[in-house]
């Protein structure tokens, strides 16, 4: 698939559904995908933060990839997370991505271990070598603590072909610009913040890795569509949806998203430990604030 293709439009995070014994729930897992799909989404992402990945072991995630390509047939590519804690833990789970049926890569920085450029250069090149799929990098400062500067992904974008499109989660959205001002049209520019979406499409971004689409895809796939058109109906939809997209950019991001899942009737609450379900105020407070955005939900 063209650089110019796949990485446009909204892709959701995918969260990872779990029974009441903490296993996978394939069977919800394959039909939230195709949900996903059919309400507009282009692609989906899975094993990220959102999927809970770090709590997940090696065939539990070629698992994931192999219900979610199984489940799309073809429809839509399924983007796999790499992301684990040494780089050549990495490397093993690129390659099974692909032979899951991966059609692209996230790339992410290791786990736990940050540090200087030449560190994580190795590391995300190697990941970016394992296969020949397509690549996206994933920059998110906030949670991996290392930070891919513009010129550094412009050095990586001329090494290396198949790395395709950026996932920008710095919260900094004078990164696309500068991107661009290096790159040009060379790599494709994705949000990877759900309250970041209006700002990064009008400064030039194609795609949206979104979180809260697990929960609201219709209202998700309307808000891309009307910011790309530059459409001023964008900015009213923008503010209904504000409170619940800022949900994705907190610690609890994953607890939250479920828990809006649950309100819908697209997922459950269910978390793997360490996380916990939200109780007590904190539940209560999250409860409100979903409760009065569906009280006035646009699209139903």
């Amino acid at each position: 698939m063209s650089n110019a293709s796949f990485w446009r439009g909204v892709l959701p995070a995918l969260t990872t559904p779990f029974t009441e014994g903490e296993a996978i729930d394939h069977n919800f897992l394959g039909r939230h995908a195709r949900k996903l799909i059919d309400a507009g989404c282009t692609g989906i992402v899975s094993l990220g933060s959102l999927g809970e990945a770090a709590t997940l072991g090696f065939d539990e995630k070629v698992a994931i990839v192999k219900t979610v390509a199984a489940a799309l047939d073809g429809r839509a590519p399924v983007i796999a997370g790499i992301a684990a804690l040494s780089t050549a833990a990495a490397v093993r789970l690129a390659e099974g991505a692909e032979a899951a049926g991966a059609g692209g890569l996230m790339v992410l920085p290791p786990y736990v271990y940050s540090t200087d450029w030449r560190e994580m250069r190795a590391h995300v090149a190697a990941v970016i070598e394992a296969t020949a799929l397509p690549c996206m990098l994933y920059n998110n400062p906030v949670a991996y603590r290392t930070d891919f500067q513009p010129a550094q992904i412009a050095e990586l974008a001329a090494a290396y072909p198949q790395l395709q499109a950026v996932k920008e989660s710095s919260g900094d959205v004078r990164r696309f610009a500068a991107i661009r001002a290096l790159l040009g049209e060379r790599l494709e520019l994705l949000v990877g913040m759900d309250d970041c979406l209006v700002e990064g499409v009008a400064m030039g971004a194609v795609g949206w890795v979104a979180g809260l689409v697990n929960a609201l895809p219709r209202e998700s796939v309307r808000l891309y569509q009307l910011a790309r058109q530059g459409d001023a109906a964008a900015m009213e939809l923008y503010r209904w949806f504000l409170p619940l997209l800022r949900m994705d950019t907190v610690p609890k991001f994953v607890q939250l998203i479920k828990l809006v899942q649950a309100q819908v009737g697209m997922g459950s609450e269910r978390v793997r430990g360490p996380r916990l379900p939200l109780e007590g105020e904190e539940r209560e407070t999250a409860l409100r604030a979903i409760g009065q955005a569906l009280a006035r939900r646009p699209l139903t």
